[in-house]
Order: C-alpha cells, then sequence, then structure tokens
C-alpha cells in the first residue's frame, strides 16, 4: 500500500511538474525572443540539409535505378550490406581505416596538445607569436597543394626521399608508391598541416586556469615540468576528454579526399579506407545502393564508438558530452 501511494505520488508530482516546465519554457521565449528568433535559421538550414536528406538512406536497401526513380526501384533488404560483409575488401577497408585513425589519434590527437603546453611555457611574447604564426600558416594551405607538394617532396629527387636515403642508405623511387610509407607520410603531413590551428583550443583552456594555482606550486617549489603535470594538465583535462570522445567516435571515418589525391593501386593494401572505397563504388561504378550502405555501416560504428566512449568518460572523469 506504501509503495503504491508513493507511486501514485510521483506520477502527480511528474504530471504536475510538466505545465511548470512548459510556463517556464513560455516565459523565457517572451523574455528572450530576439536569441530565439536568430536559433530559426539555424534549425531550418539543419532540417532541410542535415536532416531532410537522411530519408535517402534507404537506397542501402533498394537496388536504386534513377531512371525508375526512389519508389519504383525494388526493395533488396540487407543485401548489400551482406555483399559488403562477404566481399574481398571487407577487412582491408575496414582494418585500414581503423589503422590510419589509430595512428592519427596516437600522433595527431597528443601533438597539438604537447605544442600547446610547450607555448603556454614561453616566456618571450615575441617567440611565442612567431612559433603559433608559423604552425597556423599550414591550416590554410588547400588540401589540393599540401598533395601536390607530398607529390613532389617524395618523388624520387624529393627532398624528403633523398633524406631518408640519406639516412637509411638505401635507395628508393617514389616514396608514396610503397604501401608500408603511406600511413607515416599521410599521418605526419596532417600533423604538420593542423598542429598549430588544433593547438588553440588547448591554449584557450590554459588561458583561463586560475593563477593561484601556480602560485601555490611556486611556494612548493615546484619545477616548470611539475607544475605542467600536476596544474596545467589536470586543469586542461576536460577539454582533452571531449576532444578524445570525438576522435574516438569518428574512428571508421578519414579524411577519404587526402587519401584519393595520395593513394593509387600500388598502395591499396594499406591506403584503401572505407571512404575511398565508397567513392569508387558509387561515383566511378555507379553502385550507388551499395556504396549508401557501406557509408551507412561506417556511420552506425562511429555512433556506437562515440556513445561507448561517451559513457566510459562520463563514468571515469565525470566529463561528457551527455
Amino acid at each position: 500500500m506504501l509503495t503504491l501511494q508513493k507511486n501514485k505520488k510521483t506520477r502527480g508530482s511528474a504530471v504536475s511538474e510538466r505545465p511548470r516546465t512548459a510556463a517556464l519554457i513560455k516565459k523565457d521565449v517572451r523574455k528572450n525572443w530576439f536569441p530565439y528568433l536568430l536559433v530559426i535559421p539555424v534549425l531550418i538550414w539543419f532540417i532541410v540539409f542535415c536532416y531532410g536528406p537522411m530519408w535517402g538512406l534507404l537506397i542501402a536497401f533498394k537496388d536504386y535505378k534513377p531512371l525508375l526513380g526512389f519508389s519504383e526501384s525494388p526493395w533488396v533488404g540487407m543485401k548489400h550490406f551482406i555483399d559488403f560483409f562477404q566481399g574481398p575488401y571487407f577487412w582491408r577497408v575496414v582494418k585500414n581505416t581503423l589503422l590510419l585513425n589509430l595512428w592519427g589519434i596516437a600522433f595527431g590527437f597528443t601533438a597539438p596538445i604537447i605544442l600547446a603546453l610547450l607555448l603556454n611555457e614561453i616566456r618571450s611574447k615575441m617567440f611565442k607569436r612567431t612559433v603559433q604564426t608559423i604552425t597556423y600558416m599550414p591550416h590554410f594551405i588547400s588540401l589540393v597543394v599540401v598533395a601536390g607538394m607530398i607529390h613532389i617532396f617524395t618523388a624520387d629527387q624529393g627532398i624528403i626521399t633523398q633524406a631518408l636515403q640519406w639516412i637509411t642508405g638505401k635507395e628508393y623511387t617514389s616514396l608514396l608508391g610503397y604501401s608500408s610509407m603511406f600511413r607515416p607520410l599521410y599521418v605526419f603531413s596532417g600533423i604538420w598541416q593542423s598542429i598549430g590551428w588544433e593547438s588553440i583550443i588547448y591554449l584557450a583552456a590554459m588561458g583561463s586556469i586560475d593563477t593561484s594555482l601556480y602560485e601555490a606550486a611556486d611556494m612548493d617549489g615546484a619545477s616548470r615540468l611539475r607544475k605542467m603535470w600536476h596544474v596545467t594538465l589536470p586543469q586542461i583535462t576536460p577539454t582533452i576528454v571531449i576532444l578524445f570522445i570525438f576522435a574516438v567516435g569518428g574512428l571508421m571515418a578519414s579524411g577519404y579526399e587526402k587519401i584519393i589525391l595520395l593513394y593509387n593501386p600500388l598502395t591499396y593494401d594499406t591506403a584503401d579506407v572505407i571512404g575511398s572505397y565508397v567513392y569508387r563504388r558509387g561515383l566511378r561504378e555507379a553502385s550507388l545502393s551499395y556504396s549508401t550502405a557501406v557509408g551507412l555501416f561506417s556511420a552506425l560504428i562511429n555512433f556506437g564508438l562515440l556513445w561507448m566512449t561517451n559513457s566510459i568518460a562520463r563514468r571515469k572523469s565525470e566529463v561528457s558530452l551527455w
């Protein structure tokens, strides 16, 4: 009886809170009508260009023919997914996508943090600004130009090829023709292009750290390395965790544009990822339904990884996206 009474009270309180919440929302909208008005175009943009086209994912379950149209194309269910899972390229593209992104997290995710920590310790403002400008500049170079530079530098007489020959004592032709060289070239060229830009958010987080924490560390006789480890890093940990969640949530997605500009049939063993495979099947071979199914599979895995990483972060650090 007591349990039933408690349940009734809980339900009654929940029902009574709903009108109160609605009234608070209406009151807030009346008070802050202009910010809500500014949000409306953004919502419309997301609905029209992001959520609206999602109905097109249904072609992953159809044998889509442009001449027949969306509604007249025959329904095939999970056929395209099964063909992908049983196909000869499934394990290759999944393995390459995961390895390329794991390399990116291991080296590309940590590099901006290290740069930001080092820049935060520089006392000379002129030198700090110079380093920041130099590291920011590659971010504004077109990806096509960057790919062209990589092709030139890794050619037979390119500066990177010559340097590698001098270090190892071995002769190399174009480095982009070696499948074992693709991942290092892809990842470290990406670090060169993005390290400065991605360090900005960490520098911003460091700028909000209470200076009294550093003063207390100075009074305890802490060295710069100790302050970096025990003050700076713990204070920017929430920012690192949030960005790490996003990074893990993109493990099954790669920058296929750059890969397409760099890879060739000789390096498919290590360079062919889900994005480039979808590009070849969807645009070159016009297998629209099959490529949509592969893309949907990748997106679902990414969403699962994002959810899992967010849940672990919430339990371990109390920092999460939701």
